[in-house]
């Protein structure tokens, strides 16, 4: 890095949108690098690690989501990931591999900007309220300091953002929380962001949490906490 501006690598092997991009983000004030292919992404990524990385699903060597996974087993570094189609989005959270946003093409340069700054500004250590709260919502138990989520005696594996959609949803239990809400609390979002990622991480938590989901839509509005069931100690108990 230069200094205090942080470096953005831009992964994409179309060129005219690699120099818009990289344009966009030198005048938003940010030193940036480029890379043609996924593995010169990864040794770039090896020399020096930048401050965040715009990563194109659809690149000519190594796919952006196999690029994801491998800069994951390393580094925790923000990656935002750029899709050509909608459809795209599903299998990039699907596959839960790590990416911390997406922007589907075209996209307004300026939101590219907007969503870069709310990434890293989520990436610095200055909120840890959290750290070393629990929550118990039935048999299904939140630690925010391990950022462990278990039903029962069984852990369940949540990606970063899941976890954060989950805990704050609980933290609110009793609140009907809108998707915008969700959006600027978890996401960081100060704008009218793309509601459907709330829709499809609360899919996911849904699906690996099973019967002990919480998340509850209230049609129209958002989401919110059910009551909080009695667990099988306190049945077996009682």
């Amino acid at each position: 890095m230069n200094g205090n501006t942080p470096t953005i690598l831009v992964v994409e092997d179309e060129s005219s949108i690699a120099s818009f991009v990289s344009l966009y983000l030198k005048n938003a004030g940010y030193t940036v690098k480029t890379a043609a292919s996924g593995s010169e992404a990864l040794a770039q990524v090896a020399e020096r690690e930048p401050a965040l990385i715009v990563l194109d699903l659809m690149l000519p060597d190594i796919d952006g989501i196999e690029v994801c996974r491998r800069i994951r087993q390393e580094s925790d570094v923000p990656i935002l990931m750029l899709t050509a189609r909608d459809e795209d989005i599903d299998k990039i959270i699907g596959l839960e591999v790590g990416a911390d946003d997406y922007l589907t093409k075209p996209f307004n340069p300026r939101e590219l900007v907007a969503r870069i700054k709310s990434v890293l500004r989520r990436a610095t250590p200055d909120r840890r309220e959290h750290d070393n709260e629990e929550i118990w919502h039935g048999d299904l138990h939140v630690d925010s300091g391990r950022r462990e989520v278990k039903v029962g005696d069984e852990e369940i594996q949540l990606a970063p953002k899941e976890f954060d959609l989950l805990w704050e949803l609980l933290d609110h239990r009793g609140l009907v929380l809108t998707r915008d809400q969700l959006l600027e609390r978890v996401w960081g979002y100060t704008f009218a962001g793309d509601t459907r990622t709330v829709d499809v991480h609360v899919r996911q938590v849904r699906r690996k949490l099973g019967d002990a989901s919480p998340i509850v839509t209230v049609w129209g509005v958002g989401y919110k906490v059910s009551p909080a069931p009695q667990s099988q100690k306190e049945a077996a108990a009682s």
